[in-house]
């Protein structure tokens, strides 16, 4: 999607808020002893509350309104009967439909008590992704984003799930520019244009590389396996720098 109107940027703030406020209060309330689905149906009730629509069960018909992943595993993860435990690495992606509008996000945490290794993980996973956002400017390279996540990450030693991409999203949630990468591809010519939305959601690891089905038709697992944190927001492009849609 491109934004052409007011009305356009407002309409997909709105959308931008309840999804990264869903987000917000789902995190907050994992605990130790809570099944996946228990969390997911909180969700489902926030978003039904604010007359939103669960955007991977109307787009592609995912058992669940939100995708919760734990530990091994890293994305898409199906709410269940699996039990939050405490120390677990969590990740949780919402997105959402309202007035034809789709919004995207998506943070990983760890339910107390917390590794070291794994609070540094997550610290490190917000700062790639903020990396890739600095890099965002109409005009700009779009490649530049994965080129600025691949330097951080190899700063400090991290590995990049490089089969798990950003996207457009807007008007659905999966959209032009398609497989925006979040490593750097020097074969991706493609120009930043005003007014262009899309995520940038890297999936930064201590030793993954590349996500492997798990067998259910949905969930992804690092390959080879390693904790992994993915963090999500989505955006539009403007001369000025982004503008980020899923701030609570």
């Amino acid at each position: 999607m491109t934004v052409t109107t007011e009305d356009e940027l407002e309409g997909l703030k709105a959308i931008g808020r309840i999804v990264a406020q869903v987000l917000a209060a789902m995190s907050a309330a994992a605990e130790p002893g809570m099944t996946t689905r228990e969390l997911d149906d909180m969700g489902r009730a926030l978003l039904d509350k604010e007359g939103a629509r669960s955007a991977p069960e109307i787009s592609y018909k995912f058992p669940g309104a939100t995708c919760i992943s734990i530990n091994e595993e890293i994305a898409h993860g199906i709410p269940g009967d699996r039990v939050i435990r405490a120390g677990d690495l969590v990740n949780i992606d919402v997105s959402a439909e309202k007035d034809g509008l789709f919004g995207d996000t998506g943070a990983s945490f760890v339910v107390p008590p917390v590794r070291p290794d794994l609070a540094r993980l997550c610290r490190d996973g917000k700062r790639a992704m903020w990396e890739g956002i600095r890099a965002v400017k109409s005009g700009g390279r779009l490649n530049a984003i994965g080129e600025r996540i691949e330097r951080f990450a190899d700063k400090g030693g991290y590995t990049l799930i490089r089969n798990l991409s950003s996207h457009g999203v807007g008007r659905s949630l999966h959209e032009e520019p398609e497989g925006i990468s979040t490593w750097a591809d020097p074969s991706d010519r493609r120009v930043i244009k005003e007014g262009q939305v899309f995520t940038i959601e890297p999936f930064l690891s201590m030793g993954g590389d590349f996500a492997a089905e798990a067998g259910d038709g949905w969930t992804l697992l690092a390959d080879p396996s390693a904790p992994t944190v993915q963090y999500e927001h989505s955006l539009v492009a403007t001369k000025n720098g982004p503008v980020i849609l899923t701030l609570a």
